[in-house]
């Protein structure tokens, strides 16, 4: 398994939250996410054979939510 963090832009409510850890929950090959709302973070577990970093940060911005950074 691959874990990433990914720096966003200020994540501004509780509902934000939900939808970007639904919406990874449901990306085959993710098999933990979890959005730290204080810190503006999403760090996320996967099996890199399955989706990539890149694949996951397309994922997020498509939601309308800015990466700044993965590490």
């Amino acid at each position: 398994m691959t874990k990433k963090t990914y720096q966003m832009e200020t994540i501004a409510c509780p509902s934000c939250v939900m939808k970007i850890e639904g919406a990874l929950k449901k990306t085959a090959g993710v098999s933990k996410s979890e959005v730290l709302f204080n810190s503006s973070r999403v760090k996320v577990e996967f099996d890199e054979s399955t989706v990539t970093a890149d694949e996951i940060k397309d994922r997020i911005e498509k939601l309308g939510y800015k990466v700044l950074s993965v590490k």
